[in-house]
């Protein structure tokens, strides 16, 4: 009986690719990819690989830092609406409304063109050790995309502080855990867990709103796509290279958000 119910999902084989539909598919895939090598124009390619390069990296760069510091930000904002007081619950949803409820574009640019250009008329400012970054773009990008992440999660994980069960949380308090303890190692645990599935789409979405920091001079993987076609009239094929960078960049992170889950032997709830 334990045998029985130890994996009872159907185990993959070499011949479930040998299906017609999955070979006709292959057969697709590999006529576009040498297509795209034998018939489109690839010289440029050496002249931009390390400008193309340094842009996938700050793409990534750009992605790790925005997605960290916005999971940071919107676990207290969910734990503020999911059990807060009031007076923390209200400003929590109103910045969640705010920022689900206008575009990200709009939202950089009022930071760049906006809070940016304010900057310069105090001295104090200019005068202090952060002008030098303030005067850059990188600092508004990161901070755009980090609050447009906290808003959107901070909802999910609203939801997901709301969804664990308040036994398990009474049952901590008659053992005597306190207030922390219970936060750290049964609601957050919980509450993440759930939140994982959508988690993992949102930092996919994260990462396809990153080529808006290229409207502000930043130079990430999609502004050197933009590059190439203004200097040579390149136009397919950057596209498709940066098409091949975004979903291989999914790939990775579809991968280890499902590594992340399979940590967790059993299903909540």
């Amino acid at each position: 009986m334990s045998e029985a119910l130890m994996d009872v999902r159907p185990k993959r084989t070499a011949t479930n690719w040998l299906k017609p539909h999955r070979i006709a598919l292959i057969a697709i895939g590999l006529a576009i990819v040498l297509a795209s090598i034998f018939l489109m124009r690839w010289d440029w390619l050496p002249q931009y690989m390390p400008l193309a390069i340094q842009g996938i990296w700050r793409t990534i760069w750009l992605l790790v830092v925005t997605s960290v510091l916005g999971i940071s930000l919107a676990i207290p904002l969910g734990l503020a609406q999911a059990a807060g007081p009031a007076w923390l619950a209200a400003p929590a949803k109103a910045f969640c409304t705010i920022i689900r409820g206008t575009p990200l574009l709009l939202q950089l640019w009022l930071l760049y063109y906006g809070l940016g250009s304010l900057f310069p008329q105090f001295p104090w400012i200019r005068d202090s050790f952060l002008w030098p970054y303030l005067r850059q773009a990188w600092p508004y990008g990161v901070l755009s995309l980090t609050l447009s992440y906290a808003g959107y999660e901070g909802e999910v994980m609203r939801g997901a502080f709301a969804g664990v069960p308040r036994g398990q949380l009474e049952a901590a308090r008659a053992f005597g855990m306190s207030r922390f303890t219970i936060f750290r190692r049964i609601w957050l645990k919980q509450a993440l867990h759930r939140a994982l599935p959508t988690l993992a789409g949102e930092t996919v979405l994260q990462l396809k709103a990153t080529p808006l920091v290229a409207t502000i001079t930043m130079v990430d993987i999609y502004a050197v796509a933009s590059r190439v076609r203004q200097d040579l009239f390149v136009t397919y094929e950057p596209l498709l290279l940066l098409a091949a960078v975004y979903m291989a960049i999914t790939g990775v992170i579809v991968f280890l958000f499902r590594k992340l889950e399979a940590r967790i032997p059993t299903r909540i709830g």
